[in-house]
């Protein structure tokens, strides 16, 4: 790595140090939307994955999300 590299990775590790040790109810707050959003992706995932629904309209909505289309 160039010093550059190594520059930026000591900065964001400094910031990940303060949010963790200054700021622990906003990560809290952040894992939370983080859980929240990974729930609902894997919700609207798996909606486009069963065949019960309309082709057209499960592979829309991949291509809107930018997700894998239907199988």
């Amino acid at each position: 790595m160039n010093a550059m590299a190594d520059q930026d990775t000591a900065y964001v590790d400094t910031l990940a140090g303060q949010l963790c040790t200054r700021h622990t109810a906003l990560l809290a707050t952040a894992e939370n939307d983080l859980a929240l959003a990974r729930g609902r992706l894997a919700i609207v995932t798996a909606w486009i994955q069963d065949s019960h629904h309309d082709q057209t309209a499960r592979t829309a909505l991949a291509h809107d999300l930018g997700l894998p289309g239907p199988r």
